[in-house]
């Protein structure tokens, strides 16, 4: 094959992620922009310089408004791979079929004695890799979610003190920010808005369809059927 061949092999065979990957750094820079010149204007009515885009994009302003948004989507994923385990919505394709709640047994999920060839390597592992390898997708979820909630908090605590400066008002601790209302507003408006995101997604894909979507069922599938992907 030849190396144009690979490539376009290559960007079909990838293109959900390339396409998602782009979008995610068009609107970050678009972010970038726009959280510019907001601040810009802040300053200037203020009577203060404007700032330079790389200035800005290495800013606690800039940096808090990024991580406050990823810890709130990695929230929304490691809740929902955990939560997928256990609970149900019966006539749902973004859930299990109803009466296989739980973590199901080894042969089902081709672990231990009863990995496959093709099977990854520390599926079979015995101990704690495989113990690890099994969780280990909610794991990182969760583990990205806990250093972008870090992250935001500590960042979050650097903007708000520039804030509280401008205003002639003493700066905060690390400790005094996490627990103020302007960390818990600009957090939990991003939670509530992911959660209601996955529970539309979980009821309305009971009676919706997109036709070859495998976030839907197949656009005959009967309403009640649970667990059917198009």
């Amino acid at each position: 094959m030849t190396p144009a061949g690979r490539a376009g092999r290559f960007l079909r065979e990838n293109s959900l992620g390339l396409v998602f990957l782009a979008g995610f750094l068009l609107t970050l820079f678009g972010q970038l922009l726009a959280g510019r010149a907001e601040m810009n204007n802040d300053l200037v009515a203020a009577g203060l310089p404007a700032v330079g885009l790389l200035a800005y994009a290495s800013s606690s302003d800039f940096a808090v408004d990024v991580t406050e948004n990823w810890q709130s989507e990695y929230l929304q994923f490691f809740l929902y791979i955990f939560g997928t385990v256990w609970l149900l919505q019966r006539g749902s394709p973004e859930s299990k079929e109803v009466g296989r709640a739980g973590t199901e047994s080894d042969r089902e999920q081709r672990i231990g004695a009863h990995a496959r060839d093709d099977s990854p390597r520390w599926a079979s592992a015995p101990g704690w890799r495989g113990l690890v390898f099994s969780r280990s997708l909610g794991l990182v979820m969760g583990g990205i979610f806990l250093l972008c909630w870090l992250a935001q908090s500590i960042t979050g605590t650097a903007a708000y003190n520039e804030e509280r400066l401008r205003s002639l008002e003493g700066p905060v601790g690390w400790g005094g920010y996490v627990t103020s209302a302007d960390f818990w507003s600009r957090t939990l408006q991003n939670w509530q808005s992911e959660l209601l995101a996955v529970a539309s997604m979980a009821i309305l894909s009971i009676y919706l369809r997109q036709r070859g979507s495998p976030e839907s069922k197949p656009v005959g599938a009967p309403h009640s059927a649970t667990g059917v992907e198009g």
